[in-house]
């Protein structure tokens, strides 16, 4: 009776639930997934907080994220090495970020770090050309691509300045009905 193995301290999970959108059974079953990731890595006793990262390799191919042409820059924009080698910590940030119980703003500036590829804070047209080769898997022309990228910046550059800051890219997905129901993994 008195053998249940405990995994976090009662403060640990009451962190965890303060700074997600999880209950503490959610977490429990997150730890399950990132622990069955890599368990010779990852201990099953987490009150003492081991300083364990899982390598991207692994994360990228968990099933929510390995068909994901984003799943690199989710998992680099996630990671704290930014190279998208998580912790628990950050296993945990990024699906709360992608739960349905996020809120839209939470989501967009999640979404507008993951397509800023060259990380300047901003959108630029090769963040957007970058952008749409993974959403295409590189299916359009150079043409095509140059066209929906130009017509991109025509409708949410609100300022002109040639790039998408994140007011413009939040302005923008304000009028996108269906960005809430396709950016989240389900757990």
């Amino acid at each position: 009776m008195g053998n249940k193995q405990t995994i976090f301290t009662p403060q640990q999970l009451d962190a965890y639930q303060d700074c997600t959108f999880f209950t503490r059974k959610e977490i429990l079953r997150l730890f399950d997934r990132f622990r069955d990731l890599a368990p010779q890595l990852v201990p099953v006793d987490y009150t003492n907080q081991p300083d364990v990262k899982l390598p991207y390799e692994l994360i990228g191919s968990m099933p929510e994220l390995k068909d994901n042409p984003f799943r690199q820059r989710i998992a680099e924009v996630f990671s704290e090495d930014g190279e998208g080698n998580m912790t628990l910590d950050n296993f945990l940030d990024m699906f709360s970020v992608l739960s349905e119980m996020a809120p839209r703003d939470l989501k967009a500036y999640y979404a507008f770090r993951i397509y800023d590829f060259n990380n300047d804070d901003f959108i630029c047209k090769s963040d957007l050309e970058k952008t749409l080769n993974k959403l295409t898997r590189n299916e359009l022309t150079e043409d095509e691509v140059r066209m929906v990228c130009d017509k991109v910046m025509d409708e949410a550059d609100m300022d002109n300045d040639g790039r998408l800051s994140l007011e413009d890219f939040q302005h923008m997905i304000i009028r996108a009905p269906d960005f809430l129901s396709t950016f989240h993994i389900r757990i």
